[in-house]
C-alpha cells in the first residue's frame, strides 16, 4: 500500500519532448481557438472561456494523465451538459464565479472516482446506449451552429424540429454567412484530400477563409461581435460556494459525461511507450485538471476524442503534445488576441458541420452493428437517441444508465443456464460442474407406473419401503 500511494503522488514520467511533440501541439493549440470557442457559444457560455479551457486543464491533464497521448479540453457534449445544468439550477452561464464552481465541484467528483476505482462502472454502458448519446450529441453539435452557418435561427423544443425547421426555411438563409460556410467546408475538403494536409485541413480552412472575408470586407458576423478576446492570461476566479446545494447533482452528471466520453481515447490511442493506461488513473487526471482549470476561468473539461486525434494525426508521440498545445494557446491568446476576433463567425460554424458530420458518419458502422444485433439493443439506441436530442442531457444519462442495465439483466437472463454439481471421486471429492442429464419424456400412455413417492401406500408401515412390485400401484 505505501508504494502505490508513492507511485500515485510521485506521477507518470513525463520524459523528453520531441520536435513532432512540439509541431502537434501547436496543431492542436490552434485548432482549440475555433473549436473551443465555438462549443462554449452553442451551449451560451462566453467563448473567451472555450478559449481558456484549453489552457490550463491541457497542461494539468497532459501532465497527470495515464493514457499519455490524451488532451484534457472542453468538448461539445460537457459544454451542452454544463448549460443545461445552470438552467435548471438557476444560475447564468455567464457568471464567472457559478462556471468557476461548477468546474471545481467536477474536478472534485472525477478525482474522488478515480481514488475510489469506480472506473470498472464503464464497462456497464452499454454499446447501444453510448451509439445513440453520441450520434444524438453529434446532433445537437450540428443544430448549435446552423445559425452561425446560415444566419438563420431554427424554431423548435427539441433537436430534430430544429433541424426540420432550417430546412423549410432555406429561402431565410442569409446569402454571404452561406457562402462563407459552404467557402469553409469545400477549402477544408480540398485540404483533406491531399494526405500531408490532413492533419491541419480544418486549420487551414478556417485560416485561408477568414483572411478571404476579411480581404473582400464580408458583411458577416465575427468572433468580436460575440466577445473580445482579452490579450492576457486566464486570471484567479474563486468560486461562488453559495450555490453548492444547487449545482450538487448536476457536477456528478457534468463528470459522468466527461469521463464516459474519455474512456473511449485509451483503447483507440495506446501509448506509443509501451505503457498500460489506467482508467482510474485517467479520471485523477481529469479531477486534477478541473480542480486547476476551474480556479482559471476555464469551463468543465474532459479527454476531447477530436483534440486527440488531432494530436495524434500532426503527429504526437509523447505527453508532451498535450503540454505544449496548452502553452501555444496561450501565447497566441496573449499576443494575438485581436487577430483571432476577426474569425467570422459562418467559418467557425461551418468548421462545426464538418466535425458534427464526421462525428455521425464514424458512428456509421456502430448503428449498423446494433441494429443487426438485436431489437432490444435497437430500441436501446433510438430511445437513447431520442432522449438526447429531446431532454437535458443529465436526464438523458441516466436514462441511458437504466436502459444499460435492462440490456445487462436481458442478456444474463438470455446465457442463463442449468448445470449439476457431482463429486469428482466418491463422496468427499471435490464437486465439479457438468450439464444436467437430460430426462426423458415420459409419453401419457405409458403402462409403466412411477415409483411411488411416499411410504403412506396401504398395509405398509411408516418410515418402511413400501411392498409394491412390478405392475402394483398403492
Amino acid at each position: 500500500m505505501p508504494g502505490r500511494w508513492t507511485a500515485l503522488l510521485r506521477g507518470p514520467r513525463l520524459g523528453r519532448p520531441t520536435p513532432s511533440d512540439v509541431s502537434s501541439g501547436a496543431v492542436t493549440g490552434l485548432f482549440s481557438i475555433p473549436e473551443g470557442m465555438a462549443y462554449a457559444a452553442i451551449a451560451g457560455f462566453n467563448p473567451v472561456a472555450g478559449l481558456y479551457a484549453g489552457v490550463v486543464p491541457a497542461i494539468v491533464g497532459s501532465l497527470t494523465s495515464r493514457t499519455v497521448l490524451m488532451v484534457t479540453t472542453l468538448t461539445s457534449a460537457i459544454a451542452l451538459t454544463s448549460q443545461s445544468v445552470l438552467s435548471d439550477a438557476g444560475l447564468d452561464p455567464k457568471d464567472a464565479g457559478d462556471i468557476a464552481l461548477l468546474t471545481v465541484m467536477v474536478g472534485a467528483v472525477m478525482l474522488l472516482m478515480g481514488v475510489l476505482r469506480l472506473g470498472a462502472v464503464m464497462s456497464f454502458v452499454s454499446n447501444a446506449v453510448m451509439t445513440g448519446f453520441s450520434t444524438g450529441i453529434a446532433l445537437q453539435i450540428i443544430t448549435g451552429v446552423l445559425k452561425d452557418a446560415t444566419g438563420y435561427e431554427p424554431q423548435g423544443h427539441n433537436r430534430l424540429i430544429q433541424l426540420a425547421d432550417w430546412l423549410w426555411h432555406i429561402a431565410d438563409w442569409q446569402l454571404a454567412a452561406t457562402l462563407t460556410a459552404l467557402a469553409t467546408v469545400a477549402l477544408w475538403a480540398l485540404a483533406r484530400a491531399v494526405r500531408r494536409l490532413e492533419p491541419v485541413a480544418l486549420l487551414i480552412a478556417m485560416v485561408a477563409v477568414s483572411l478571404g472575408a476579411g480581404l473582400l470586407g464580408t458583411d458577416i458576423e465575427t468572433v468580436k461581435d460575440i466577445a473580445s478576446i482579452p490579450g492576457a492570461l486566464p486570471s484567479f476566479t474563486a468560486p461562488d460556494l453559495s450555490a453548492v446545494p444547487d449545482l450538487a447533482w448536476g457536477a456528478v452528471s457534468v463528470a459522468l459525461v466527461g469521463l464516459a466520453q474519455a474512456a473511449g481515447i485509451a483503447p483507440s490511442m495506446p501509448n506509443p511507450d509501451g505503457s498500460r493506461s489506467d482508467i482510474n488513473g485517467d479520471f485523477r487526471s481529469q479531477g486534477y485538471a478541473n480542480l486547476a482549470g476551474g480556479l482559471f476561468q476555464a469551463l468543465p473539461s474532459g479527454g476531447s476524442m477530436s483534440r486527440t486525434g488531432v494530436a495524434v494525426s500532426a503527429g504526437a508521440r509523447t505527453r508532451w503534445a498535450g503540454i505544449v498545445s496548452g502553452i501555444f494557446l496561450a501565447l497566441v491568446v496573449l499576443l494575438c488576441g485581436s487577430l483571432a476576433e476577426r474569425i467570422p463567425m459562418p467559418v467557425i460554424g461551418g468548421l462545426i458541420l464538418v466535425v458534427g458530420g464526421e462525428l455521425i458518419w464514424g458512428k456509421r458502422h456502430d448503428i449498423l452493428l446494433v441494429l443487426r444485433t438485436s431489437w432490444m439493443s435497437a430500441g436501446a439506441m433510438v430511445l437513447t437517441f431520442l432522449a438526447t436530442t429531446q431532454l437535458p442531457l443529465q436526464q438523458a444519462i441516466v436514462l441511458g444508465a437504466v436502459l444499460s442495465l435492462l440490456l445487462y439483466c436481458a442478456q444474463s437472463a438470455r446465457q442463463a443456464g442449468l448445470i449439476a454439481l457431482v463429486r469428482k471421486d466418491g463422496a468427499a471429492g471435490r464437486p465439479v460442474s457438468r450439464p444436467p442429464r437430460s430426462t426423458p419424456a415420459r409419453s401419457p400412455s405409458s403402462t409403466t407406473p412411477a415409483r411411488p413417492s411416499s411410504p403412506n401406500c396401504p398395509g405398509s408401515r411408516a418410515g418402511s419401503r413400501p411392498r409394491t412390485g412390478p405392475g402394483e400401484r398403492c
